[in-house]
């Protein structure tokens, strides 16, 4: 069994405001362009993904979607995070996808391995919760079926995940993926991604770049 990645991708300009305590907002924009380039290419290296869907209304994200073969879903009208993941999972649908992942652009440690282990073996049905290194947050969903329940990201979304597979009665389990632990939306988060990145240098190249390392 191979699954559709669905990423969804804020606009640019919009996104990781908090990132701008401690960053100009041209290096704002590099840093996101270069992680989700990153999080691309580790998607394009899973084994058990087999087409990769990108909502976004940024040009730059569909530019980087498209040099990897990714497909992409416009999203002008820059919608919410859950509506933008909806229409990535309606399009896989429409494709005649059995199991969607949904990942996050702000995850570039992610490692294609991690998401190959995970997916080995995945019953007809199953949501599994991949949460953020805080723990109440989501950085990762495998559903299959692809409308197993609806998702629901921010804060305490974990166990929303968790809830709305217990009601839906869809087994489910709560994986701790360690590549996918940490993403990067405060000016601590990027002070942990760089010690990572000094701890196991040669990954998250365009990353390290755009900070500096």
């Amino acid at each position: 069994m191979k699954a559709t990645a669905v990423l969804p991708v804020k606009r640019f300009e919009d996104a990781k405001q908090r990132l701008a305590l401690g960053i100009d907002d041209a290096g704002r924009k590099q840093l996101i362009a270069a992680m989700v380039a990153d999080v691309l290419e580790a998607i394009g290296e899973a084994r058990t993904i087999e087409r990769t869907i990108v909502v976004s209304g940024d040009p730059i994200a569909q530019e980087l979607a498209a040099e990897i073969g990714a497909e992409v879903v416009s999203d002008p009208a820059d919608t919410s995070h859950v509506r933008a993941v909806l229409a990535g999972i309606a399009r896989a649908e429409v494709e005649g996808a059995e199991c969607v992942v949904l990942l996050a652009g702000d995850c570039p440690l992610f490692d294609p391995r991690e998401l190959d282990r995970l997916l080995t073996g995945v019953p007809e049905r199953y949501v599994g919760i991949v949460p953020d290194r805080h723990g109440p947050g989501t950085n990762g969903l495998v559903l299959r079926p692809p409308d197993a329940i609806v998702p629901s990201f921010g804060e305490g979304s974990c166990q929303r995940h968790v809830d709305a597979a217990r009601e839906a009665g869809v087994p489910f389990g709560v994986e701790e993926l360690a590549s996918l632990g940490l993403d990067l939306d405060t000016p601590a988060d990027v002070i942990a991604l760089t010690r990572e990145l000094a701890r196991g240098p040669g990954r998250a190249r365009r990353t390290a770049k755009a900070l500096g390392l």
